[in-house]
């Protein structure tokens, strides 16, 4: 069972990207890394309360947020790299 596991292919980078894009901390779990995405989810949630805690309610709604989403797009780049780095070296054999 456990050479089984070893041997999948890794899931397409494409792939990856669309469902880090769609839901926070997914592209990781994608990749195998539930760890990794749930460290990012919280890291989002957290840096988006600390900004909207330090702006006034005169800023948009991307500048209440904004730290949240800087994780968030850390996030997805993080999750789409790790993708193409494990489909280009299974690719290769490495």
């Amino acid at each position: 069972m456990k050479e089984e596991a070893k041997t999948r292919r890794p899931p397409n980078p494409k792939l990856v990207l669309l469902v880090a894009l769609l839901l926070p901390g997914m592209g990781q779990v994608a990749n195998r890394m539930p760890t990794r995405g749930l460290m990012f989810v919280f890291y989002v949630i957290l840096l988006a309360i600390v900004t909207y805690n330090l702006t006034t309610p005169g800023h948009s709604v991307i500048g209440r947020y904004s730290g949240g989403i800087f994780v968030y797009m850390l996030s997805v780049l993080d999750a789409y790299r790790w993708a193409l780095h494990r489909y280009k070296t299974f690719g290769t054999g490495r």
